[in-house]
């Protein structure tokens, strides 16, 4: 990690343009785990170009923002896991099967009809292109193997754990690829582990330990209550968040903004980095710098300042491009005030 306090960084997502990606209709539906290619405004054969542009914009304005660790905002994908939930060999894509959401709604998925594999590597290209096009560090994210598992219609499997496991080496194989091509950082998503966390504890963080296996390189797992745009109520804390204290993992990314988390979980979490989340992604209002503050120091009294990184509660994703922003360069100016107020003392 940077040696800067309280370095500042995105979850994954950014806000695609509008001339890339229909956002009326992405907005009026829950996340595509199918693929969803009618959601782009660009023909086929400029689509590659017309997101690698947009990968240009998404870096280009994090920096202006001024950002320590850039992603390259996701503009690739259509929700942050189906892009690589729909590459795996052994599933099928053409005849889905159905899943509830964490929203308790029926949703198109991928079912699976053999052995999970990884075919080639999904994201490799995408870190290639963020690390040439940005001189600081590069944070890309892939999936986790329980919220992919729990995000498909198992029709091979007898056993659950097997699949999730499976699923795992797939992810495996790809954070060690994406450390080749030169990712500062690798984030797994599982926000599946706060929807389900009975099975998360059953078998889904023998999934996230199977996929960290062998892995050299700062990795990061991202739990969340999900995308505020769709999911509106907050409980007051999370069903599973100290388990993660077992998991070699080294950063953990949470959501606080939100739901006014009880920030004295985190004292289970010792030893940890804690991706902090300080931007309300439920309020299209662009916070104040001082509020970023009041939220990074509210966590103060159970992480060292220096296991922190200042982040948004979630992607960015669903907001308009204008407040997503707005809301980046709150966030950089929040974590400015108490940057100052700790090397002062």
């Amino acid at each position: 990690m940077p040696q800067k306090l309280l370095p500042t960084s995105l979850v994954g997502s950014y806000a695609q343009p509008e001339w890339l990606i229909d956002r009326k209709k992405l907005a009026g539906r829950f996340p595509p785990r199918v693929r969803a290619k009618e959601l782009w405004r660009v023909a086929p054969e400029f689509l590659d170009q017309a997101q690698d542009d947009a990968t240009l914009l998404a870096i280009r304005d994090q920096e202006r923002a001024g950002l320590d660790i850039i992603t390259d905002g996701e503009m690739r994908r259509e929700s942050y896991s189906n892009r690589f939930a729909t590459a795996l060999e052994g599933v099928d894509i053409d005849n889905p099967g159905t899943s509830l959401d964490r929203s308790g709604h029926p949703n198109p998925v991928p079912r699976v009809t053999g052995k999970v594999r990884r075919k080639y590597p999904v994201e490799v290209r995408d870190v290639e292109f963020l690390r040439v096009n940005t001189d600081r560090m590069i944070k890309i994210t892939v999936p986790g193997p329980f919220t992919m598992s729990q995000q498909a219609q198992n029709d091979f499997y007898k056993d659950e754990q097997e699949m999730v496991l499976d699923y795992a080496a797939a992810v495996n194989a790809e954070i060690k690829d994406l450390f080749a091509a030169g990712a500062d950082v690798v984030q797994i998503d599982e926000p599946y582990m706060q929807a389900r966390p009975d099975k998360a504890r059953k078998f889904g963080l023998a999934g996230l330990n199977a996929a960290l296996d062998g892995v050299k390189g700062a990795t990061a797992v991202h739990i969340c209550f999900g995308y505020a745009a769709i999911i509106h109520q907050r409980p007051e804390g999370y069903s599973f968040l100290p388990e993660l204290a077992s998991s070699p993992v080294q950063q953990v990314s949470i959501e606080t903004a939100q739901s006014n988390l009880d920030c004295a979980v985190l004292d289970k979490l010792a030893g940890k980095t804690i991706i902090l989340g300080t931007l309300d992604l439920s309020d299209m209002a662009i916070e104040k710098p001082e509020t970023v503050a009041a939220r990074i120091r509210r966590a103060l009294p159970h992480v060292p300042a220096e296991r922190i990184v200042v982040a948004p509660d979630c992607g960015l994703k669903y907001l308009p491009r204008e407040v997503a922003y707005g809301k980046m360069c709150a966030m950089v100016a929040g974590a400015n005030i108490v940057r100052r107020e700790l090397t002062e003392t």
